[in-house]
């Protein structure tokens, strides 16, 4: 009788993924349009970085968690922290509440980011090819931004704006692939 009335607890809730990689993705081309100086550093890019790349990614983060994906709660919670980190080192020296953070500091900054990144990319080796892109391309893009800002060389940090637009049209196509697939209830574009 208590077999009858057990209830399954079915998760019957959306992939929250997309979105996440979605966030991700804009927010990341849209900074590296910038870094590859196509424009200034502005108000777009900052509220791309608080709102879509930072707060979106928290949430999706704990969406995740809620689904019982350690791997989507990390990486997700983690780069939507990072776009408010960023953020805040770009904001807070313009109103005098600390000192801005040196060439060398961003650096590591950057690298640590990077060591970070590595570590969920292993990650991603047992999940889709696109993921395994996606998290590879980050990680060369933390790099790289780690080194211009280490030797202060110009040409570095443009081609490392260059990698990280196709860093986030990966992510961009990714989430995109997902979304598509579940619509259409086939694999569209494959992961």
């Amino acid at each position: 009788m208590s077999q009858i009335n057990e209830v399954k607890n079915i998760d019957t809730t959306a992939n929250p993924a997309p979105l996440g990689l979605c966030a991700f993705g804009l927010t990341t081309v849209l900074l590296n349009l910038h870094n590859a100086g196509l424009y200034p550093m502005d108000t777009m890019i900052l509220a791309m970085g608080i709102f879509y790349g930072g707060l979106a990614q928290i949430l999706v983060g704990y969406m995740e968690w809620k689904k019982g994906n350690t791997f989507g709660t990390v990486a997700f919670s983690s780069y939507g922290f990072f776009w408010l980190t960023l953020v805040g080192m770009i904001v807070m020296p313009k109103h005098n509440t600390v000192d801005a953070a040196t060439e060398i500091s961003k650096a590591w900054y950057l690298g640590m980011w990077g060591v970070f990144s590595l570590g969920l990319f292993f990650a991603t080796l047992k999940l889709t090819k696109s993921l395994r892109v996606v998290f590879f391309l980050v990680v060369v893009l933390f790099f790289l931004l780690a080194l211009a800002n280490a030797t202060g060389n110009h040409e570095i940090h443009i081609i490392a704006g260059i990698e990280g637009i196709l860093c986030g049209l990966s992510a961009l196509y990714t989430g995109m692939a997902q979304v598509i697939n579940e619509v259409y209830k086939k694999t569209v574009l494959p992961l």
